[in-house]
């Protein structure tokens, strides 16, 4: 089976491809010759999620799925939650969104936090949903040289290591995106 992932995001890619079974070939946007910027205008990350989706689908002509993911920290409501790619700009500047994220969050005792994943597929004409969540903190400073975007400062619940410090195959157990990613993968061997 051929699937194309509507994420040109390299990161994101090698964490599902390292959870697909072989049977399963992945494409991503490069692959199918999309080089343009998919809107991700919608006001919610599942709407983001069926946007991208819907875009390959209708322009491309692919099953695929697409996913979209948002950090949730209680202490700020909630924030930076959809925006969470773009918290410090447009530039979608991983290290300047820790900054100003570590910055809110200076002084406050709460730092309760929850990743959030949804993964949209859209396969042989019908739309399904998966999603992912992770209760943590968010740590007081960067740990960690794995992972990407706030990976370094996001300790998962009953663990003392950041999502950096954690190896892929661990991630991918513990993980939102992981979670995810195995609904879907049990959807798909039905």
């Amino acid at each position: 089976m051929k699937l194309v992932f509507a994420s040109n995001n390299k990161n994101k890619i090698i964490e599902i491809k390292h959870q697909l079974p072989p049977e399963i070939e992945l494409l991503s946007l490069e692959d199918i010759g999309c080089f343009e910027e998919i809107p991700e205008t919608a006001e919610t990350i599942e709407g983001n999620a069926i946007l991208k989706a819907d875009y390959v689908t209708k322009n491309y002509g692919y099953n695929c799925f697409a996913d979209d993911t948002g950090l949730e920290v209680e202490a700020l409501n909630g924030a930076p939650g959809v925006y969470s790619a773009r918290y410090a700009g447009e530039a979608k500047d991983a290290n300047a969104n820790i900054n100003k994220l570590l910055h809110e969050l200076e002084g406050k005792d709460n730092r309760n936090a929850r990743f959030k994943t949804v993964i949209t597929l859209n396969l042989d004409g019908s739309q399904h949903l998966f999603t992912g969540i992770v209760e943590g903190k968010i740590t007081n400073y960067r740990a960690g040289d794995k992972g990407f975007g706030y990976d370094p400062v996001f300790c998962p619940g009953g663990k003392t290591l950041t999502f950096a410090q954690i190896p892929l195959e661990e991630k991918a157990l513990l993980s939102h995106r992981g979670r995810a990613v195995a609904q879907l993968i049990q959807f798909l061997k039905k």
